[in-house]
């Protein structure tokens, strides 16, 4: 992997990641941006303990723009985009409407691809592999940012999740707190050593192995399975079988097996619902350990994917009991997800 860091012309960084280590990527922003000036606040809520981000500017971000006009394409005849290259493999740059800035963090995009029409399950297993150096990389880099303490690497697929461009991307948040759904893994996870004396996230993996009713994949390295207790109409935990706490620390055979695992769940998901129905939309989400834990070694490095239409036409919305008292109700029992996504290994 090649990585050649520049700057925009309004001063965000971007940093080209490609295959080959003679690319060359000397080309200019040439758009008459001014300087970014954002206002990201973070507000803490004294009842819940959370937080809040509050970017009142990314009311003007770019929504849903026609294909010839995507900033997140090459710079082609005369068409200057937020990628100056003409082409390129990945890309990572700073965000131009972050929800996270200055002393509240980073918010940062990136692009798994040049080709407009394509999604991520249309990489091929070298492309997916780069993708996760990047990944990889940017989570190191930010892990020495003063305003960060935990990275979150993410994908939204499809407009039913909110997604307001369509070329195929994902987002990396650095926030400069703990999020709340992190601090609950943590708490389940000291209780759990307090009462057994184990750790949670070795039981749960073994637990799904043993059991064998919800696993969907099951690698050297990898195990993706349909979590127990599963929030989402389909959604699919995947592990490293070596517990790590965080992209960085996964060794080399896990690096190489990943991207079969994961463009094959990617490609299932696609035909969960079965033929001729629209790309299935999902959120893919990367859970890391925070950098100032005690034992940052005791927290388990996954991936959650799921989607939130339940079936042919439907969404799963989050009415009354989930939005206002956190508590899901799933229509698909999570051992019959598990056999629907058996039934539908990619051809």
């Amino acid at each position: 992997m090649k990585k050649t860091a520049t700057r925009l012309a309004d001063g965000r960084e971007l940093i080209y990641y490609d295959a080959r280590d003679d690319a060359v990527r000397d080309a200019v922003d040439q758009r008459p941006l001014d300087p970014i000036a954002t206002r990201s606040e973070i507000r803490h809520d004294r009842l819940l303990g959370d937080r809040v981000a509050i970017a009142s500017h990314r009311q003007a971000r770019t929504y849903h723009p026609p294909a010839d006009e995507c900033p997140l394409c090459p710079s082609r005849e005369g068409r200057h985009s937020e990628i100056p290259a003409s082409d390129y493999d990945v890309v990572v740059f700073e965000n131009r409407f972050p929800s996270l800035a200055g002393d509240s963090g980073r918010c940062e995009v990136v692009c798994f691809t040049s080709d407009h029409d394509a999604s991520f399950a249309d990489l091929d297993a070298e492309q997916a592999a780069l993708v996760l150096e990047a990944w990889t990389d940017r989570t190191a880099e930010l892990a020495q940012h003063p305003a960060v303490e935990q990275v979150f690497c993410f994908e939204n697929r499809g407009k039913e999740i909110g997604v307001t461009l369509g070329h195929p991307h994902g987002q990396i948040y650095g926030y400069p707190f703990v999020t709340p759904r992190t601090q609950l893994m943590l708490r389940s996870l000291g209780e759990h050593r307090e009462a057994t004396g184990r750790n949670l996230f070795d039981d749960v993996v073994a637990d799904e192995l043993a059991d064998g009713r919800r696993v969907v994949l099951d690698g050297e390295h990898w195990v993706a399975f349909v979590p127990h207790a599963a929030h989402w109409p389909y959604e699919v935990h995947l592990y490293p079988k070596r517990r790590v706490p965080d992209l960085p620390a996964l060794d080399e055979a896990a690096r190489t097996e990943f991207p079969q695992m994961y463009l094959e769940l990617l490609k299932r998901f696609d035909r969960i619902f079965g033929e001729g129905e629209p790309p299935t939309p999902y959120i893919s989400a990367w859970h890391q350990a925070p950098y100032r834990l005690t034992d940052r070694g005791e927290f388990a490095l996954h991936l959650e994917l799921f989607t939130i239409r339940r079936t042919s036409g439907k969404l799963k919305f989050l009415a009354g009991s989930e939005s206002g008292m956190n508590v899901f109700i799933n229509d698909v029992p999570p051992e019959a997800a598990a056999e629907r996504l058996r039934e539908v290994a990619s051809k």
